[in-house]
């Protein structure tokens, strides 16, 4: 278990993804700050309930994502613009409100169950697969061309990195970010393609 510090967004963070964040409160800048200094992530986490920015700590989902600090944009009043990178999923143990001006908690990795590597591989195929029609289907709409030479092989990193990129509320990324087999972690992401695919068909 280790004390990790946490940035409660209304976002999901999938490993893998990106990340850009303005910082301008004064608590994250502080956050933020500690982090670059000490060469250390902080967790991303959904916010269950309260707000993004001024006021109370929100209170955060318990499974979210550790980001790692790669670029760093410093501006006036301390503000800054930073890149990050998601990395691995966690899940909180517990709370510690009062510790900091902002949350932290006590969390351990969650790693992902693989119960059939061949039907995970399956499932990869099949996701690269459906990618390939949403992304024509995007770009038979004029939307852009797009290099699936750039995805990643693992089936794992694939979903989360696809899952990232799908238009569908945060409750339903929470959702897929909160599978703990890799094999339902793919079909989640492939349903989720095969209806996007449809409406974008019917649009």
């Amino acid at each position: 278990m280790i004390e990790l510090p946490l940035f409660p967004l209304q976002m999901v963070l999938f490993p893998g993804a990106p990340l850009r964040l303005h910082i301008f409160e004064e608590r994250y800048k502080l956050m933020i700050n500690q982090c670059i200094q000490q060469k250390q992530p902080f967790g991303v986490v959904l916010i269950r309930s309260g707000l993004e920015a001024m006021g109370p700590l929100a209170e955060p989902h318990r499974i979210g994502t550790t980001a790692r600090i790669i670029q760093v944009q410093r501006l006036t009043d301390g503000r800054m613009n930073i890149a990050a990178i998601g990395e691995e999923r966690f899940e909180i143990v517990s709370l510690e409100p009062d510790l900091r001006p902002y949350l932290v908690g006590y969390v351990e990795p969650l790693d992902l169950v693989v119960a059939n590597a061949g039907s995970l591989a399956q499932a990869g195929n099949r996701l690269h697969q459906r990618l390939e029609r949403y992304f024509l289907t995007l770009s038979e709409s004029g939307v852009g061309q797009f290099d699936l030479a750039k995805f990643p092989e693992d089936p794992v990193h694939l979903a989360y990195l696809s899952a990232s990129l799908l238009q569908m509320n945060d409750l339903q990324k929470q959702a897929i970010l909160a599978q703990e087999r890799a094999e339902d972690l793919l079909n989640a992401v492939n349903d989720a393609y095969r209806r996007e695919i449809a409406l974008l068909k019917v649009i």
